[in-house]
């Protein structure tokens, strides 16, 4: 391992300044449109729904089938690079990112649209990882901190402009322009790349004895896992028989995954990189950093298409000061990056989300873009400490023989913390919009001279538009029944809010376990 890897650094470090420069933006560009695609459809389902004339247990997948086949390809994505080079597996990720990207602007019907998001995230999700580790060949001290914090920045910038990127196209274009605008930043990308990165060479020999079993396995788990925490809210998640049986393989082949690859002579994934506690720490902050921006994500456009009944466009520009903000951030924090602990900023970051997590506690059913602006200022300061410092202090953890592989661990537990924390929180806002429903209940009864008062001026009003008595009174319990599930589940969205900041909270709490950063 060591013998490939080493030229490499010394070819990376050896490479001019500004070639690296160039070299490095390229490949960020790759991983950021690769990122903005995961939520680029989120506030643009409905259209694609009705442009393929399909219902929305079937658009859903829209979105799932793209999740489910980045989550198999990104750990995988370091032996992959072992065995074609980092050049050639970044260019072949781009230009079959690109095709992919057309072929979805074309699909027919929901089918092919699934079919080809599926493989549009198995080809570009490869781009994310190699970043990581390009960037710890290209750069050194000073610079590997400002090189990281760009990552970090746009590792969560991406998925948080999604929608607001997504529901503008879709507004002044069509939905088919969603997938359209990556073919002149993936072609652009799949040629220059190749031309400008060199830093270590292909190694096909290692496709002999290489443990394919142990990537059917990752497969076969990953895949059953993503559907499982997908379709969980939906389907009463073991009650449903489907996801009982994807449970249990995803269980079953992820045990058989850890053992087999543990004793393997060339295993595609570096597990042992779990035995340093400064690494294991920073997979379990790149988790928790998965579930802080993408269940938000999940969560404010969800709250503001089902209590608010925004447009997708007027839902993408109440989320923007989001990314605005961390944005503004990113000066501030290489400044402070190269004058603090980076574990005093890690844990800043994560409670200055914890923070943003409370802000958002207060929500009431007429919050919109003026009410979320500070909450979402908080979050997207806080993304930018809270991510980039874990880039730099989890990877720089590492030898460079190992950076490879694990890097592909450390971006899958990002994309599993957003998978499981989407999941939780549909299953809260399930749960709890149904607790404080029955809750409101109780107190709307014949007794409540509000309630009485409600229905009987509602039902004045309706009768004066000409609607008969007993169809007015049937109308105001309905307008009051309505009201009550708004309300029901305005709270139960702040409920997920606090879960999520008692997770920040116990995370921050672990920082000082990490060792301290190498000078």
């Amino acid at each position: 391992m060591s013998t490939a890897i080493a030229p490499a650094q010394l070819q990376g470090t050896a490479l001019p300044m500004n070639q690296k420069l160039f070299a490095f933006a390229t490949m960020c560009l790759g991983m950021f449109i690769a990122l903005l695609d995961i939520q680029i459809v989120s506030a643009s389902l409905r259209d694609i729904g009705g442009g393929l004339s399909a219902g929305d247990d079937e658009t859903v997948w829209v979105q799932t089938s793209y999740l489910i086949a980045e989550i198999i390809i990104i750990p995988l994505s370091g032996w992959l690079a072992r065995v074609m080079s980092t050049r050639w597996l970044f260019a072949a990720s781009a230009a079959g990112f690109t095709l992919m990207s057309l072929l979805c602007g074309w699909a027919w019907n929901i089918q092919s649209m699934i079919t080809f998001r599926a493989l549009q995230g198995l080809a570009g999700g490869s781009m994310i990882p190699l970043v990581f580790t390009t960037a710890f060949a290209f750069f050194q001290g000073k610079q590997r901190v400002i090189a990281a914090a760009t990552i970090g920045g746009l590792a969560s910038l991406a998925p948080t402009l999604g929608p607001t990127v997504g529901g503008w196209i879709t507004e002044n274009f069509s939905w088919h322009w969603l997938f359209f605008i990556n073919i002149l930043p993936g072609t652009y990308i799949a040629i220059t790349v190749p031309l400008l990165v060199n830093i270590d060479a292909p190694g096909p020999g290692l496709l002999r004895g290489a443990d394919y079993l142990s990537i059917v396995l990752l497969a076969v788990s990953l895949g059953c896992l993503e559907y499982t925490l997908e379709e969980g809210p939906r389907w009463g998640w073991f009650d449903d028989s489907t996801l009982t049986i994807t449970g249990w393989l995803a269980l079953l082949c992820g045990i058989a995954f850890v053992i087999r690859t543990l004793r393997h002579s060339q295993p595609v994934m570096d597990l042992r990189a779990l035995s340093d506690r400064t690494f294991t720490l920073g997979c379990y902050f790149s988790f928790m950093a998965g579930v802080g921006i993408f269940s938000t994500i999940y969560l404010t456009p969800l709250f503001l298409g089902m209590v608010r009944g925004f447009s997708a466009l007027d839902i993408g520009l109440a989320i923007f000061s989001t990314g605005l903000f961390q944005v503004l951030s990113i000066p501030f924090y290489s400044w402070l990056a190269n004058k603090v602990d980076l574990r005093w900023l890690l844990m800043a970051g994560l409670l200055g989300f914890a923070f943003s997590m409370y802000s958002f506690i207060p929500l009431t059913h007429d919050w919109g873009a003026k009410e979320l602006l500070l909450p979402q200022a908080f979050r997207g300061l806080a993304q930018q400490f809270a991510v980039a410092p874990t880039v730099t202090l989890t990877l720089g953890s590492l030898p460079p023989a190992r950076l490879k592989l694990a890097s592909g661990l450390f971006n899958l537990m990002r994309n599993l913390g957003g998978a499981i924390g989407i999941a939780l929180c549909g299953t809260v806002i399930n749960d709890r919009t149904n607790l404080h429903y029955s809750r409101l209940a109780d107190h709307l009864n014949s007794t409540n001279l509000n309630l009485s008062d409600f229905v009987q001026t509602r039902a004045a009003v309706l009768m004066n538009q000409g609607m008969d008595t007993s169809s007015a009174q049937t109308a105001a319990l309905k307008n009051l029944a309505a009201l009550a599930l708004r309300e029901a589940r305005t709270q139960a969205f702040a409920d997920a809010f606090y879960l999520i900041m008692i997770g920040f909270l116990i995370a921050a709490a672990l920082v000082p376990f990490m060792k301290k950063p190498q000078a």
